[in-house]
């Protein structure tokens, strides 16, 4: 009886290795990887045009961004464990809505994958840095990246091209892929974390770690950092796709472009060590300075459509290095006492950009041509270039001095 109660109790992983955090990061990418030129497609073709579809996300944006927010007192009532696995079922019931295909389920079904992606993701990040030593995040996520990268190279342009064969297609083989990552997730046991049990005392409010977050400069920086970067990446994903069908270029262009853009993925790790080797600051503001002048260009050149999606074809491998990068100086800044209110508020960057992106396209689409939401990501991450001049000069780079090659 003892050996069954002990094969029964999942116990979590005292020491999990880089390998499984970056095995769970590659298998959400597959989910994401998928869909991720298929969804904008489907939602323009469901609402014809592309402000109503800025406002189809603005909608969800506004209330995933909440829903993130909450996901650490989630965390405070039931076990980490469930939290994350319930991220991987709203993945499967997004799904059912995508193949339903109507347009308040397709509206419906972006909502609830918004929801299961932060979910997820707040957990994830938990999780890291619950076991991941601070010396090793930027391996870790250059690592994360490596695994990550064939999903999301070959994922957006079979997606496009299941959709062409079958419309529900992709959507139920991201269900199959949200299946798997579901499984692993529990074949790895990583339980609740470290911290698996908490002192007892009130729950933690919300508004209280969002204030803590607010008077630490570093922490303000390094999430502007992920939210104008995630900017770029909704602008190159969700409004290159309908520029290139409203130019004449067909809907399967956003796709390949998408795809060859993710395969850098593979460099991460080269890209990594030339961070370790540069700084932070220096590899972070060189990216931002790259993405705003291809950015900019691609609005002025947008009377020669193919000189345009060149343009931001080249940028995307900017976005790229800002993956890699752009993170580090938040998660180098966080507290180990506030690492799950942190992971929370550091997720909100993809609620909040998914906010501003639309909301910023919807503007724009009222009084210019779609081209100028380009311009206005360039300028944005303009602003992020001299942002980034405040940043310590060594954040990230080796240090002889600390016993380090």
């Amino acid at each position: 009886m003892a050996l069954r109660y002990q094969f029964l109790e999942l116990k979590y992983s005292s020491n999990p290795k880089l390998q499984h955090f970056a095995l769970l990061a590659g298998l959400e990418a597959a989910v994401r990887g998928t869909l991720i030129s298929t969804i904008p497609i489907a939602v323009y073709d469901a609402f014809g045009s592309a402000q109503n579809l800025s406002t189809v996300y603005l909608t969800a944006g506004i209330i995933t961004l909440f829903w993130g927010l909450l996901v650490p007192r989630l965390t405070q009532i039931w076990p980490r464990r469930w939290v994350y696995s319930a991220g991987c079922v709203f993945y499967l019931i997004a799904m059912v809505l995508f193949v339903a295909g109507t347009q308040w389920s397709v509206q419906l079904g972006i909502l609830i994958m918004s929801m299961a992606t932060v979910t997820c993701f707040v957990c994830f990040n938990a999780y890291v840095l619950d076991y991941v030593p601070r010396a090793d995040l930027g391996r870790t996520q250059s690592l994360q990246m490596v695994y990550a990268a064939a999903p999301w190279a070959i994922g957006p342009m079979t997606g496009v091209y299941m959709r062409a064969l079958w419309a529900p297609l992709p959507f139920i083989v991201a269900g199959v892929f949200a299946v798997i990552l579901f499984g692993v997730f529990w074949y790895l046991r990583l339980g609740s974390g470290k911290q698996i049990t908490r002192a007892k005392g009130p729950a933690v409010n919300p508004l209280a770690y969002l204030g803590r977050f607010f008077r630490q400069p570093r922490l303000i920086a390094g999430w502007l950092f992920a939210v104008i970067r995630s900017c770029g990446w909704w602008v190159y994903v969700v409004y290159v796709p309908v520029f290139c069908i409203e130019s004449g270029l067909g809907d399967k262009l956003g796709g390949f472009m998408l795809s060859v853009s993710n395969a850098t993925l593979l460099l991460s790790p080269f890209m990594a060590a030339w961070v370790r080797r540069i700084s932070v600051r220096v590899a972070l503001r060189r990216a931002l300075a790259y993405c705003a002048i291809l950015f900019c260009a691609a609005t002025v050149l947008a009377f020669a459509p193919t000189v345009t999606i060149a343009c931001l074809f080249l940028a995307s491998f900017g976005l790229v290095m800002l993956d890699v990068a752009g993170g580090l100086p938040f998660m180098m800044s966080v507290k180990p006492s506030e690492r799950a209110e942190m992971a929370a508020v550091y997720s909100s960057f993809r609620d909040v950009s998914g906010i501003a992106t639309p909301g910023m396209a919807w503007l724009v689409l009222w009084v210019a041509p779609l081209n100028f939401i380009f311009a206005a990501s360039g300028l944005a991450f303009a602003a992020a270039f001299v942002i980034a001049g405040s940043l310590h000069p060594r954040l990230g780079s080796l240090r002889p001095s600390r016993g380090r090659p």
